[in-house]
């Protein structure tokens, strides 16, 4: 098929875009496992009380990740995302088979970082291929569509996997799905997945703007947007390595059960993911610059409440609010750096704004591990909650009011 017969739009591309949406969902689901049962797992299997200790394996997980999602954007247009993508299941097979067996806690580090690789080349495929589809029309339904997927799926897989743990134990059981998840995903891409990258030709015969100098420097300082939005992405992820390993153990704490623990952890993707289907839309014709800030400083304050509530329904509560607002910043971030790159630097771009993004993880954990070991863990978690309100501020005065 050549490149004039090849249209841009969500309609014209409609079968492969669920195809798309189906494999987001399984990169979702593998991570979704972890969010659950990690921190018991440290504790119960290797005796492992500090919280730097527990929250090592998210630092492993978002460095490596990080930096896949920039060679990913390095490598895009050369290799292709096709190849990319079953590259990136390639190296998921292993990673529960790794859980199920591990005697030493570097094995757990070692299949995070194997899951990071997995994350970067398989989200970062998925989200691009999407908007090579798509073009500029319906680009922010469809990243609302793509981290709908993504998000449901991990908060499924992490309520299943608090559930299976609860009733039959923390391993092997929960670590299966993982297994299914891959493998379905692998398949999934090599069988039906067509490669997208000749239909950003289409869009980049239209481009209206210049080409960047230095696709970095732009991305991450020169351009008053991209550097907004980019250091937003760095503190949502920041706040949220945050509460993939602190959470379940402030939970635990107060005397929750697992299963209970599943479903607060749960909440918080579940509404990040369903919220993304009406706030990608938004974002495509409603002020960007609006829907970050108050998506992040709905963050903030309700991670500055959970030290203080005790009760199941209240915290069940914050972590829905903090869902929602994490839906209102997540999919807007990707819809204004692809606004705001040329297309064939596009792949880029995003992928600098998802190397600052995921290196979030490795910066949460290490700021709230050491704080919570120095100063207590109640401590760790209000002081996440004002740098993510300190982010919305910098939205607020750094980013131009036109986005």
């Amino acid at each position: 098929m050549t490149d004039r017969i090849k249209k841009l739009g969500l309609k014209e591309n409609l079968a492969q875009f669920i195809l798309l949406i189906i494999i987001n969902a399984f990169v979702g689901g593998m991570v979704g496992i972890e969010r659950t049962i990690i921190p018991q797992f440290a504790t119960d299997n290797f005796n492992i009380s500090s919280k730097s200790a527990i929250l090592s394996f998210i630092i492993a997980f978002g460095i490596t990740k990080a930096f896949t999602n920039y060679v990913f954007g390095k490598l895009a247009n050369s290799i292709g995302r096709k190849k990319l993508l079953i590259i990136g299941w390639l190296f998921a097979i292993p990673v529960p088979l790794i859980l199920i067996n591990a005697n030493f806690w570097i094995w757990v580090i070692f299949a995070n970082i194997l899951l990071g690789i997995n994350q970067g080349l398989t989200w970062s495929s998925t989200i691009n291929m999407k908007i090579d589809l798509v073009g500029e029309k319906d680009r922010g339904f469809a990243m609302g569509l793509n981290e709908f997927s993504g998000y449901l799926a991990v908060g499924i897989t992490a309520y299943l996997s608090g559930y299976i743990a609860n009733k039959y134990g923390i391993t092997p059981y929960p670590f299966y799905i993982g297994f299914i998840v891959a493998l379905l995903g692998l398949l999934t891409t090599i069988l039906f997945v067509k490669e997208t990258r000749s239909f950003i030709n289409i869009e980049s015969k239209a481009n209206k703007f210049n080409s960047f100098e230095n696709v970095f420097i732009d991305t991450t300082f020169k351009n008053k947007t991209l550097s907004s939005v980019t250091q937003a992405g760095l503190i949502n992820n920041l706040n949220d390595g945050m509460i993939w390993g602190l959470l379940p153990i402030l939970l635990l704490s107060i005397n929750l059960n697992t299963e209970q623990i599943g479903l607060i952890a749960a909440a918080y993707p579940t509404f990040w993911g369903i919220g993304q289907l009406f706030t990608g839309r938004l974002s495509d014709f409603y002020s960007k610059k609006r829907m970050l800030f108050w998506g992040m400083l709905i963050q903030g304050i309700s991670i500055l409440f959970l030290p203080f509530i005790n009760y199941f329904f209240l915290l069940l509560f914050l972590s829905i609010l903090l869902g929602i607002g994490t839906a209102i910043v997540y999919p807007t971030f990707l819809n204004v750096i692809a606004e705001e790159s040329p297309p064939l630097q596009r792949a880029e771009s995003i992928g600098v704004f998802r190397l600052w993004r995921d290196l979030g993880y490795a910066i949460g954990a290490i700021i709230s591990g050491i704080t919570a070991d120095l100063f207590g863990l109640e401590f760790s978690i209000i002081l996440i909650g004002l740098i993510t309100i300190m982010s919305s501020i910098i939205i607020q005065f750094r980013m131009p009011s036109k986005s």
